[in-house]
């Protein structure tokens, strides 16, 4: 078995150790003996999403932001093909809110990719904390670290989480993150997947089943370190 990941605009979406994400999944792969690879695409590179089993889309600046999408646009529509055949994509921050249908700033509108019904709006103040949630995709707390200054809105689709300690989307629902079909969309980081080896075991997962169109077993890995870190930051901040 092989995975193919593609990681998209790392020079300038890389605001928050999202290279760290690629390294865990890599490592949790070749651990099992898959196969895996990493291709990094820049601002002037064609991408063929066929070729993909994941997609990172990673946090950067409003004015990076804008620079990464006025290039997606060009490419939405495989993208969105990508995404509605199933496609393995986890979105972090900035990469989250491009996503969706736009994010007002105080600045102006920065028109989003729409591959989720979502949007976001800019709020007073940025919403900067650890966080914690329970998720029902997983059986251990996912934990990571949220500064972000948008609010975003996810209209009827199912969150990542409910929140326990830390904000969240808008900082009063009490949900963080979207899951839309094999879509994760979050604003935690720090980096996110070796805090959360359950959360980057799914991607892997999910990329699995797509491609070869049928159930897959992950082969249990030694994470006594990061449950022993997952159970530490779950007690700081919750009980």
């Amino acid at each position: 078995m092989k995975i193919t990941i593609g990681h998209l605009y790392p020079d300038l979406l890389n605001l928050y150790g999202d290279r760290g994400n690629i390294q865990c999944l890599m490592k949790r792969c070749r651990w099992r003996g898959i196969e895996a690879e990493t291709i990094a695409f820049e601002l002037g590179d064609p991408i063929d999403f066929s070729g993909l089993d994941i997609v990172l889309l990673g946090g950067g600046s409003d004015r990076e932001q804008m620079l990464v999408c006025q290039k997606l646009r060009e490419i939405r529509g495989a993208f969105k093909e990508y995404v509605e055949s199933e496609g393995v994509v986890i979105a972090i921050c900035g990469g989250y809110q491009l996503l969706g249908k736009y994010y007002h700033t105080d600045q102006g509108s920065m028109e989003g990719l729409d591959l989720v019904d979502i949007y976001t709006e800019q709020g007073e103040g940025r919403l900067i904390s650890n966080i914690v949630l329970q998720s029902d995709l997983f059986e251990m707390p996912v934990v990571g670290f949220e500064n972000h200054g948008g609010r975003t809105f996810i209209n009827q689709n199912r969150p990542l989480g409910k929140v326990l300690y830390g904000a969240g989307n808008d900082g009063t629902s009490g949900y963080e993150g979207v899951v839309y079909k094999n879509v994760i969309g979050t604003y935690l980081h720090g980096p996110l997947l070796p805090k959360n080896p359950q959360l980057a075991d799914w991607l892997i997962r999910r990329a699995l089943e797509k491609k070869y169109h049928q159930e897959v077993e992950l082969e249990p890995l030694d994470d006594s370190q990061e449950m022993e870190a997952n159970a530490y930051i779950y007690h700081r901040f919750v009980k």
